[in-house]
């Protein structure tokens, strides 16, 4: 069912009637199958880009949406509803292009951004590597000057569109003082002596190609170097503020597609002569379930509305992507209950659900992490 929004105008309402519309028509049909044959839908990537959903919270003058964070997150909730898969790469682009539209220079931007907001060129965030997922700083990717170039070696792990993205925001180790000594380039996929992975075998989200990125002397111009030498790990850490809130409205979505199904087949099953949805038990789960999502999504509106106003975040992403992506592990396993034996099977969605679901609570910094940040931020209050 359409989730009713309470949206701050009719220029809002109508954007995300469009999404909702390009969800549903464009991007639902084709999920079950992608996901089956572990297809990546690059298409579908240029048809967001197409219809201006790549770059909805980016500046109009560089080809962005110029929205707020608020309406931003409700489109891409829409979109992850119809099919994770494109929601979480979504995010994941919204988020690689945040260093260079916040922190680049105005002729940086000017060449590069554009395209990067049009769909034209799909972006990947290389910041994790084997030894440096929840611990940033302990990354090892070096890259060194060279003339003018950075000469880049090491390798980035789990990186969501490796090998089919057309950039990568790098995150390397310009020097060996520690956190301070990580900067960030912007580099182009078709850079000599970068190269994809084998991609994961993961047991959700199977359309979207997640790949180890090796670079082995990949030479890249300095002029592709975002911010100063040494700023890389400030601007890894704001983006992620960002890209966690891009998770929780993904998540958000996943467990009220889940909701959904269940809600419509328990009004159609029948047993001892009623509809399922009729029996207390049932209707208790379904009422959880329905808390659960509501209540996720008032987090990340909360987070972002104060993001939208200048006002301190970052408790409020933590704490959104914690509660949406543990919502959603619980509302999409009880969806599968919901259904009994028919939501263990392929022939509904639910199972998938399940199983998608999981990741969420992984990435953009582990819910143990999560639970970290919100603590120190507690203790510095």
């Amino acid at each position: 069912m359409a989730v009713e929004r309470l949206l701050p105008d009719t220029e809002a309402e109508d954007l995300i009637a469009l999404v909702r519309e390009i969800a549903t028509d464009e991007l639902k049909p084709l999920a079950a199958e992608y996901e089956e044959k572990e297809r990546f839908p690059r298409e579908q990537f240029r048809l967001l880009g197409r219809s201006g959903l790549l770059g909805l919270p980016y500046p109009e003058e560089y080809g962005g949406g110029g929205l707020s964070y608020e309406v931003y997150l409700q489109a891409l909730e829409e979109i992850a509803a119809a099919w994770l898969t494109i929601g979480v790469g979504l995010s994941v682009h919204t988020m690689s292009c945040y260093a260079l539209a916040n922190h680049g220079t105005d002729e940086q931007r000017s060449t590069w951004l554009p395209d990067m907001l049009g769909g034209d060129l799909l972006g990947a965030y290389a910041l994790s590597e084997t030894n440096a997922g929840s611990d940033a700083a302990a990354l090892s990717t070096r890259a060194v000057l060279d003339g003018a170039d950075y000469v880049i070696t090491g390798t980035k792990a789990w990186i969501t569109h490796g090998g089919e993205a057309d950039f990568y925001t790098t995150m390397v180790r310009t020097s060996p003082d520690g956190s301070r000594g990580i900067s960030c380039l912007l580099v182009p996929a078709d850079t000599p002596g970068l190269s994809a992975g084998a991609p994961e075998r993961k047991m959700g989200m199977t359309g979207s190609t997640t790949a180890q990125m090796i670079f082995d002397g990949a030479r890249v111009p300095a002029t592709r170097l975002v911010g100063a030498e040494g700023d890389g790990l400030k601007l890894a850490l704001t983006a992620l503020n960002s890209g966690r809130l891009g998770i929780a409205a993904c998540a958000v979505g996943l467990a009220q597609a889940a909701l959904d199904e269940a809600v419509a087949y328990t009004k159609q099953r029948t047993q001892f002569g009623r509809p399922v949805i009729d029996f207390q038990g049932m209707e208790f789960l379904l009422a959880d379930m329905a808390s659960a999502v509501d209540s996720a999504r008032a987090t990340y509106l909360d987070a972002a509305r104060r993001r939208d106003r200048g006002l301190p975040f970052k408790r409020q992403a933590s704490i959104a992507k914690l509660v949406a992506t543990d919502a959603a592990m619980k509302v999409t396993t009880d969806a599968v209950q919901a259904l009994g034996g028919a939501g263990y099977t392929k022939d509904f969605p639910v199972e998938r659900y399940m199983r998608e679901a999981k990741v969420p609570q992984i990435f953009e910094g582990t819910n143990q992490i999560q639970r970290m940040v919100i603590a120190r931020e507690l203790k510095n209050a």
